[in-house]
């Protein structure tokens, strides 16, 4: 009688537990829990303060709400969510050694963690696509990014990242635990057919696709570089040791370039492409040689983009950091700024963009083709830093003077003898005085618009210069 109650009560608490805790356990070590909750505590918690100072930024300062740094927030925001809805969870889940919170609570942990990080991929594969035309054409792409145009652009990748993450929930696959079963993701273990056809079809137009965008768009990024470089070379001209130099300079430059592309990529496969395969394995029939920690540590290198995506595309670039050092002086000795870059920057950058503006004025009066093409440089500097800046405001200037001398010269000799001739002639000879002064007219104004056609080229060769290195992602780790 004493058996069969010990018994009875043994098989009660196993209901018991079987009902508070429907989720199988994995049978690893405690430590295993505890060191991937650790290091998803310490990724979540880094992430959200490198997000959030840079979304704090981008809303407090007004410089960095152009069209293209739109694209920036809006990676600040992806990884941000990614970092709030996913870190909680998962160290709670790492402490109980189990997922404990039922299965909407699976479905709806990896459906933010689905959303936020493909949105997260897609803006990526955007921010490659802006600044590929923007380098490559720099003139075909000057007014086309409007405010409106990037909130559209982005409005079109939630709802792409939406349509793939949603599928699991009308049965096209499905949200379940995943690794040491203390977080979730899609099912791409199973292996059924329409499981294995959302998961190829899944990472064909999440990853793979975006991943030859970025390097297509690279490539090319770095070739523009390497070519302006030598066509800034052959207008400055060649021999000396000073042309030595500037060649060594340039391949400094192309070098450094090259190295922040591969950066760029090299980041982007380390954190997806543990994820693509380990999917990939399962999908190949071969997923009985995953083990637990195979499936887990995908999952943190994955959400571990989190970190480096802001230090890339935003900590590292002068303005976020002048625009976060200012806002939150505290942080301004941590973030290595300038104590009077910490207080001036703003003042500093607007004397330089209205001085700018002021030397491109010269000649955008004649011409207003010439007008819109330099006022742009004024509207696109707000993402160079002040060394770019600088740069490109006294290699403009010999040019610019020169262009601008002669073309005030050939004007002033032509109001000169218009006046003469006009005041010689009556009133009742105008028809044909107007016709001889546009007739003499006719040779300066040739050599003026002849001008205006140089100026127009140096200022192209000389805006791609400048607009080279004037990304966050391209200026952000020139110093490596």
């Amino acid at each position: 009688m004493v058996n069969r109650t010990v018994v009875f009560d043994v098989l009660i608490v196993a209901m018991v537990q079987n009902v508070r805790h429907p989720f199988p356990t994995v049978d690893v070590p405690d430590h295993a829990h505890y060191t991937i909750g650790s290091v998803i505590l310490a990724v979540g918690i880094t992430g959200m303060v490198g997000n959030f100072l840079v979304m704090y930024a981008f809303c407090k300062s007004r410089s960095l709400r152009t069209p293209a740094n739109m694209f920036i927030i809006n990676l600040a925001v992806t990884d941000f969510l990614m970092c709030v809805t996913q870190t909680p969870i998962f160290f709670t889940t790492s402490l109980h050694k189990r997922w404990i919170f039922g299965e909407k609570g699976c479905e709806l942990y990896a459906f933010c963690g689905a959303l936020f990080g493909i949105c997260s991929m897609i803006t990526l594969m955007i921010i490659a696509v802006d600044r590929y035309f923007v380098i490559t054409r720099p003139l075909a792409s000057i007014g086309v990014m409007s405010r409106k145009r990037a909130l559209l652009i982005l409005s079109a990748a939630w709802v792409y990242s939406m349509g793939w993450s949603l599928p699991p929930f009308f049965g096209w696959s499905a949200y379940v635990p995943e690794g040491l079963l203390t977080s979730c993701s899609w099912d791409y273990m199973t292996f059924s057919p329409s499981v294995r056809a959302y998961t190829m079809l899944l990472f064909t137009f999440v990853f793979f696709i975006p991943l030859f965008v970025i390097m297509y768009c690279y490539f090319f990024i770095f070739r523009a570089i390497r070519d302006t470089n030598r066509a800034v070379g052959k207008i400055n001209g060649e021999g000396g040791p000073r042309d030595s130099i500037k060649k060594m300079n340039q391949m400094k430059n192309e070098w450094k370039m090259a190295k922040i592309a591969l950066i760029v990529i090299l980041l982007y496969v380390i954190s997806w492409s543990p994820y693509s395969c380990v999917a990939l394995t399962a999908f190949a029939g071969y997923a009985d040689m995953l083990t637990p920690y195979m499936n887990s540590v995908p999952a943190v290198i994955a959400k571990a983009s989190a970190i480096h995506n802001p230090i890339i595309y935003a900590i590292t670039h002068p303005k976020y950091r002048s625009a976060i050092a200012k806002y939150i002086p505290c942080l301004g000795v941590l973030l290595c700024v300038p104590r009077r870059d910490r207080f001036s920057s703003s003042s500093f950058m607007s004397t330089r963009r209205s001085t700018l503006t002021s030397q491109s004025s010269e000649t955008s009066n004649l011409h207003r083709a010439g007008k819109t093409r330099l006022s742009s440089v004024s509207d696109s500097e707000s993402g160079w830093t002040d060394t770019e800046a600088d740069l490109s405001s006294v290699s403009s200037r010999p040019a610019s003077r020169q262009v601008s001398s002669d073309i005030r010269k050939d004007l002033s000799d032509f109001k000169h003898t218009s006046s003469l001739r006009l005041n010689v002639k009556s009133r009742d000879s105008s028809i044909f005085d107007r016709t001889s002064a546009q007739s003499l007219a006719e040779p300066i104004l040739n050599r003026t618009c002849t001008y205006i056609s140089v100026s127009e080229s140096l200022q192209e060769v000389l805006y791609l210069t400048s607009l080279i290195k004037s990304f966050p992602a391209h200026s952000a780790l020139l110093d490596i």
